[in-house]
Order: C-alpha cells, then sequence, then structure tokens
C-alpha cells in the first residue's frame, strides 16, 4: 500500500477515535467542561497531562532543534522536565485544596480584586495564545507533508479537527481524549526511534544508542561531530550559546512550565488534594519516555540528513548528491515549502555546508550553501523517511505528530474559553447567567481562539519549539510569581500583585516584541534581530527569567508601602498551605 493511502487511513483512524470519545465524554455542566467533574484517577490525570504537556513542541520541534543544535539545545529537556517538579512541590496540591475551576479565579480571591482576576485573564490569554500558535505550526507542518498541500492548508484542516472535538468535549472529553493521544503518540515516537537506533548502532534502545558506536566502530556523538566540523558547521557536542543565556533560558522553561494555566487546570481535575501530587509524578514518567529519547532522535536525524547530502569527501565533484537523484522525501518535502533548494552554480548538484568552509567553498566553484531553508520542525517527521523505513512506521509518525499538536491545542484553548466565559463573563460581567448560557459562551470563546491561533500559526515568529519557549516566558514573568506570593506570602496584597503581574508581562513582551520584530520592520534599528543587540546576549525566550524577577521585586516593593491584606485573607492562605489535621500556625497567637 502506498504511503498516502496508508497515511490517510491511520491518521483518519485515530481521528475517529478521538472524535468518538469526545461525544461520549461530552460535558453537560460547566464542572465537567472546566474540570472534569473533579473525578479523574491521578494515573490517568498524569497520562492526560502528559499528552497535554507534549505538544508539537516536544514531538515535533525539540528535536529538531537538537538536531541542529545539539549540546544547547539541552536546556529545554531540563527546563521543562524540570518545571513538574517546581510544580508538583510548589504549586498544585495548594491550588487543589482551593478547589476552584481556573487560575484567574484563585488570583482574584487571594487578592481580594476583579481587577486582579482581569490581569490574571489578561497574561492567561496572552501567554496560551502564543503557545497555540506553536501547535498550529505543528499542525500545518504535519498535515502539508502528509496530506502533500500547502502549509497554509495544513493549518487550516487543523483548525477544523481542533474545533470538532475541543468545543464538543470541554475537559472531560479533552481529558479522555488526550490519555488516547498520549498512546498514539509515544508509541508513534518510539517505534522509528527503536528501528533508527538499530539501524546506526546495533542498540534497539535509543537512550544507549546515542553513546555508542556505529557499524564503523566509531562512537555516534564522533562521527556527528566531525561531520559538522568538516562541513564547516559547529562541533554538535560543543557549547555555542552563553553560559548566561542557557542559564536563563533553562529558569524561564521551568518557572514558565509551573505557570502555564492549562498544565495547571490539569491538577483540578483529580478527586484528593494528594492526587495532585500524584498526578506530577505520573505526568513526569510518562513524559521522560519522550524526553529521554529525543536527544538520541535528534542527533541520529542529523547524521542521517548529511550523509544523505554529503555522500563523500567534502570538495569532491561526486561528494554531493545530485539534485536528480534525491531521494523521494527530499521532493515530498519541497512540496510543502520547508525544504527549498537553489542550484547557486549550476552543477546539479547540492552543496550544503555551514559558514565555516566558505572560504574553501569558493575554491570549490561553490557560490553558497544551496540548502536554502530546512525547516527544524520536519526533521522528526522526515527521520523515518530518510532511514528508509516501513511506510506503516511513516505513516505512524504523522498520527503522533498530529496527536501531540492537537492534544495541546486542546488544552490550551479550553484554558482561554474557561478565562473568558467563567472569569470575565461570569465571574464580573453577566454573574447571573445560566449554566446553559456560560457552556455556550466557552464554546464561541474556544472556537473564537482557534480561528485567531491558526491565523497567527500562518506565519509564526520562529520554530515551533522557539514560539513556545516564548509562550513560557510570558507565564513565568506574569503568573508563577503571582501564584508563588499568592501561596507562600500572607503580607503580599492586591496593589503588589497587580503592579508586579502588569511590569513582569509588559517588559517580557515589549523585549520579545521589539527583538522578535513582529510588530517592527526587521532589519532597521527598530527590531535588531541578532544576538549582539540583545541585552547582555540574553535572547527573547530567556527573558521570562528576568520578566520574573522584575515581576517579584515590584510585587514586593509596592506590597511593602501600601496596607497589608485584610486578616481572613491572610488566614486564607494559612488554610491553603497548612494539610488539613494540623494547627493554624496564625490560631496560636
Amino acid at each position: 500500500m502506498d504511503l498516502k493511502t496508508l497515511t490517510y487511513i491511520v491518521v483518519g483512524l485515530t481521528f475517529a477515535i478521538y472524535i468518538f470519545i469526545a461525544i461520549r465524554a461530552r460535558a453537560v455542566s460547566t464542572a465537567e467542561f472546566y474540570v472534569a467533574g473533579k473525578g479523574i484517577h491521578p494515573v490517568l490525570n498524569g497520562m492526560a497531562t502528559g499528552a497535554d504537556w507534549m505538544s508539537a513542541a516536544s514531538f515535533i520541534s525539540m528535536a529538531g532543534l537538537i538536531a541542529f543544535k545539539g549540546y544547547d539545545a539541552s536546556v529545554y529537556l531540563m527546563g521543562w522536565t524540570g518545571g513538574y517538579v517546581l510544580l508538583a512541590m510548589l504549586l498544585a496540591p495548594y491550588l487543589r485544596k482551593y478547589g476552584k475551576f481556573t487560575v484567574p479565579e484563585f488570583i482574584g480571591d487571594r487578592f481580594y480584586s476583579k481587577s486582579a482576576r482581569v490581569v490574571a485573564v489578561l497574561c492567561l490569554i496572552t501567554a496560551s495564545l502564543t503557545y497555540v500558535i506553536g501547535q498550529m505550526k505543528g499542525v500545518g507542518v504535519a498535515f502539508s507533508r502528509f496530506l502533500e498541500v500547502p502549509f497554509e492548508t495544513g493549518v487550516f484542516v487543523g483548525m477544523g479537527i481542533v474545533f470538532i472535538y475541543a468545543v464538543l468535549g470541554g475537559m472531560k472529553g479533552i481529558t479522555y481524549t488526550q490519555i488516547a493521544q498520549y498512546c498514539v503518540l509515544i508509541f508513534a515516537y518510539t517505534v522509528p526511534a527503536v528501528f533508527i537506533s538499530l539501524n546506526l548502532t546495533g542498540n534497539p534502545i535509543p537512550q544507549f544508542g546515542l553513546g555508542g558506536n556505529l557499524e564503523s566502530g566509531v562512537a555516534l556523538l564522533d562521527k556527528l561531530d566531525q561531520i559538522c566540523v568538516d562541513l564547516g558547521f559547529a562541533a554538535y557536542t560543543a557549547q555555542k550559546d552563553s553560559t548566561l543565556n542557557m542559564f536563563l533560558l533553562t529558569m524561564s522553561l521551568m518557572i514558565g512550565t509551573a505557570g502555564l494555566p492549562h498544565v495547571i487546570a490539569r491538577f483540578f481535575t483529580v478527586p484528593k488534594v494528594r492526587d495532585a501530587r500524584s498526578s506530577a509524578g505520573w505526568a513526569l514518567v510518562f513524559i521522560a519516555i519522550l524526553y529521554t529519547t529525543a536527544p538520541g532522535v535528534g542527533a541520529m536525524a542529523r547524521l542521517n540528513l548529511m550523509h544523505t547530502i554529503q555522500t563523500g569527501p567534502v570538495g569532491a565533484v561526486d561528494g554531493n548528491l545530485e539534485y536528480s537523484k534525491a531521494p523521494s522525501w527530499f521532493s515530498n518535502w519541497e512540496k510543502t515549502g520547508l525544504l527549498k533548494f537553489e542550484d547557486k552554480n549550476g552543477d546539479g548538484r547540492i552543496q550544503y555546508y555551514g559558514s565555516g568552509l566558505d572560504d574553501k567553498a569558493a575554491g570549490y566553484g561553490w557560490k553558497g550553501n544551496e540548502m536554502t531553508k530546512v525547516d527544524r520542525d520536519i526533521m522528526v517527521l522526515a527521520n523515518p523517511e530518510i532511514a528508509n523505513l516501513p511506510n506503516w512506521v511513516i505513516a505512524l509518525v504523522a498520527a503522533g505528530g498530529i496527536a501531540a499538536a492537537l492534544s495541546t491545542a486542546a488544552g490550551l484553548l479550553l484554558a482561554i474559553a474557561s478565562a473568558i466565559s467563567h472569569d470575565l463573563l461570569k465571574g464580573m460581567f453577566m454573574p447571573n447567567i445560566s449554566e446553559t448560557q456560560e457552556l455556550l459562551a466557552s464554546r464561541i470563546a474556544m472556537a473564537g481562539a482557534i480561528v485567531v491561533a491558526g491565523i497567527l500559526g500562518i506565519n509564526p515568529p520562529g520554530f515551533a519549539a522557539q514560539v513556545v519557549a516564548l509562550a513560557f516566558g510570558l507565564a513565568a514573568s506574569s503568573i508563577f510569581p503571582a501564584l508563588m506570593l499568592g501561596i507562600f506570602n500572607r503580607r503580599m496584597n492586591n496593589s503588589g500583585a497587580i503592579a508586579g503581574m502588569l511590569a513582569g508581562l509588559l517588559s517580557t513582551l515589549i523585549y520579545i516584541f521589539w527583538f522578535k520584530g513582529w510588530f517592527f520592520v526587521k532589519g532597521t534599528a527598530m527590531a535588531p534581530d541578532d544576538p549582539a543587540h540583545w541585552l547582555l546576549g540574553i535572547s527573547p525566550g530567556s527573558f521570562g527569567a528576568v520578566g520574573a524577577l522584575i515581576n517579584f521585586v515590584v510585587a514586593y516593593g509596592v506590597s511593602k508601602v501600601t496596607a497589608p491584606p485584610p486578616q481572613e485573607i491572610q488566614e486564607m492562605v494559612d488554610h491553603i498551605r497548612v494539610p488539613s489535621g494540623s494547627v493554624n500556625p496564625s490560631a496560636e497567637h
């Protein structure tokens, strides 16, 4: 059976399963729509959290970043997994004990202010919408290749699928759909990794294959370093980014993880407080399966790519692949516009090299790197084709990539819809609306968010993982400090919390917009999208940690010069933090 037909069958079957589950688990009350009725078992919730978490950035883009950035991309592994430790220890059990539906609802109550709730909604929508843009990019990449349509068409197809099952099911439907999606995506990620590791190193475990030897006896990473250097790229295992920027990016991803509303909302769905911490532990187990596999996938994908294009000694006429003899995967990805080749010297061969080879390349008669575009987000999806794996494996990877993007997109859209319908409409502007009207408003808000995210996803400000990193920075700089201070600082008042959230969010937004050039013209002094112009070499994706520090400092300073919160609010903080049955410390004085 040809690849296209097989892909339609596999992807279509998974879609049918997702939609069937969403219909069967359709939310009929606001409690089921927002928090799945608080009846999800912690193991199942951990699996759903894993799917919610392992987005297009994790499944599709992270290994692509590792493939091209090498050592420097390890910050994504450290930051995204380390954040769950913070979440499990510092936030999840306390927020579950408080027992409300959304993060803005907690912030509004804790800081006894509707204004604080509105600011929290603003922060949530900003971070979540940025995040879902990255998912739409991943959806477009997957659909464009395997449906053989332009990237933009792939985005629109993904929007339609998300609309069907996310709008219908709410949190209850999304939770059970995400459990199915986890099974699909983890199987789809590990099976080709096992095949490729076995082919290259003889070891079926990718985690061990990464540190193993090739058939020639040379270590895989040593061979990869050698090829990269020979082709004018930096050594794969060398640190290329500054230590400061790597540290701040890791911190931004960690605290951004702990501050993402759609992830926090997952811990509102379990029956008991202790189940929230248990869910976080199970989520780490399920996530670790993919995250420990990703470094092997990235390294092997880069090795296979360079072996395919550069088949002989650098500079030899027969050492570059003839374009007319390029394998089918090459032309398939060219159709999507995510892989582009330009024969600059008219020799009919593909010259692929880094800036370190520019001087020698001129002597070979080459007129520049002819691989004018290799979108990093294609690496995981193209890897099985490059390695000549069976068609059923390629189709399975397509289904897994789509499942990863759709599962996270659904959770993000629910967080946005909940903020608009429950926190703004029900909580502030129309408190007397019925439950049916609130559900309708949620679904309309979710549909609107899908349209906006899809349109922005067609022209994102970076690769999927880079866009997601920006979203984490926004969550880190705005929501995480407010939650931490709300739980652990009895003295923090509404003035301090509001000032801190606004300061953190605005400083991070300004930094991102300035250096990513969303609103300005690139190449001008208005938008110096160049590491040389970054403040102390801090990238836009890393600035979230700085924004969080600004948030903490401003919030603490303002709270010190303004009135303390009411006594009942301080007692509420004690109640949230102290385990049931313990003596309330404030009651002893």
